[in-house]
């Protein structure tokens, strides 16, 4: 069981990145994901890479019979190849990023800025295409709402999950339309905690992450309150054992 849940963190890590772990692109519906992920880690790690990426690649060339040609590999100087040292970085980093399935259909590029592009056109696709993905994602948030039986921190994630994806697809709601949001959508239980949120918090300045800390917090003592109730009662019940058992035995004492 332990290997196994270290097999799963250890997918998830390759996915998702970490700092020392670059994202990578496993399935094309992780594709808004992981282009947000895979440009803060190739900035974060060496800006130099990420100008590679979106700028035309350098062309070394020379002059034969007075026109600027390519020049062969072979001829390279040490020069030239610090030239495009970067630029050959930033293709293989690209390139392995890729899982082998999705790799296998860019083998013809040939610069990363191409390769890059190409990724984009693929799936991200034409104008249409995009607007479909925001007009689906705008049903997403209208009918978000809770589902059965699911945990309080299951619901948020998911309404987290689903806010980024917005913001990657270029969807911007105000803070208290999202914040508003997530409160109609909490369980019926959460009325009255909902009520009070919304009379002493101003949704309009309040960010996401800010309005969750308040949900958990009222959950947090939500529960605490639960457990002073069992606590209580449970003391009720022995203060009455207690004393049931002194009166039997002042009563066999006075017999």
């Amino acid at each position: 069981m332990e290997t196994q849940n270290s097999n799963q963190y250890q997918e998830l890590d390759a996915v998702m990145g970490t700092t020392t772990c670059i994202p990578q692109l496993m399935f094309a519906d992780g594709f808004p994901e992981w282009k947000y992920r895979i440009e803060k880690y190739i900035k974060m790690k060496d800006f130099k890479v990420w100008k590679c990426i979106i700028k035309d690649p350098i062309r070394i060339t020379t002059t034969f019979a007075g026109q600027v040609v390519d020049k062969k590999i072979e001829n390279y100087t040490d020069e030239d190849f610090e030239t495009i040292e970067e630029q050959e970085k930033a293709l293989a980093i690209l390139t392995m990023v890729l899982s082998p399935d999705i790799a296998q259909g860019f083998r013809e590029y040939t610069s990363a800025k191409a390769l890059w592009e190409a990724l984009i056109e693929v799936y991200e696709g034409n104008e249409d295409m995009r607007e479909s993905r925001q007009d689906m994602l705008r049903k997403r948030f209208n009918m978000f709402n809770y589902v059965s039986d699911e945990t309080l921190e299951a619901q948020l994630q998911r309404f987290t999950t689903l806010n980024t994806e917005m913001t990657v697809a270029w969807i911007f709601y105000t803070k208290y339309e999202i914040n508003k949001k997530l409160l109609n959508a909490l369980p019926k239980s959460w009325d009255m905690n909902v009520a009070v949120i919304k009379k002493t918090k101003d949704l309009n300045r309040l960010t996401l992450a800010e309005v969750m800390a308040v949900i958990k917090t009222c959950d947090i003592d939500e529960k605490q309150r639960e457990i002073n109730c069992v606590n209580s009662y449970s003391t009720a019940n022995l203060g009455i054992s207690t004393n049931n058992a002194l009166s039997l035995f002042s009563y066999s004492f006075a017999g």
